[in-house]
């Protein structure tokens, strides 16, 4: 078994949560903050057996988009001013360990 750590912005959350309901796929669903932005994630643990992890990577990289944002504090000088820079968010970051032990009491 291996158990899949999906990180992923709050804006993706609820239809990464419908899609793993429509494929069956079972799943905790956590509140997180991220580092650089400060903003809402949601972390979820997904325990599937080895020949399930292709088929869930694909649910998450399908449904959590990456989209450009333009946070406050990120900014640029260029001589004249600063000016607001656009970074890239969204998408998922995702683990995938192997469990030792699996306990369902």
């Amino acid at each position: 078994m291996k158990l899949v750590i999906a990180i992923v912005q709050d804006k993706d959350s609820s239809a990464l949560v419908k899609r793993f309901i429509d494929e069956g796929i079972s799943n905790t669903k956590l509140a997180s903050t991220g580092g650089f932005l400060k903003e809402g994630n949601t972390t979820f643990l997904i325990a599937v057996n080895e020949d399930k992890v292709d088929h869930t990577l694909t649910c998450i990289k399908e449904t959590c988009k990456t989209r450009e944002q333009v946070p406050k504090q990120a900014t640029v000088l260029n001589g004249t001013g600063l000016y607001p820079v656009a970074i890239r968010v969204g998408g998922a970051t995702v683990f995938i360990v192997d469990i030792e032990a699996f306990h369902q009491f």
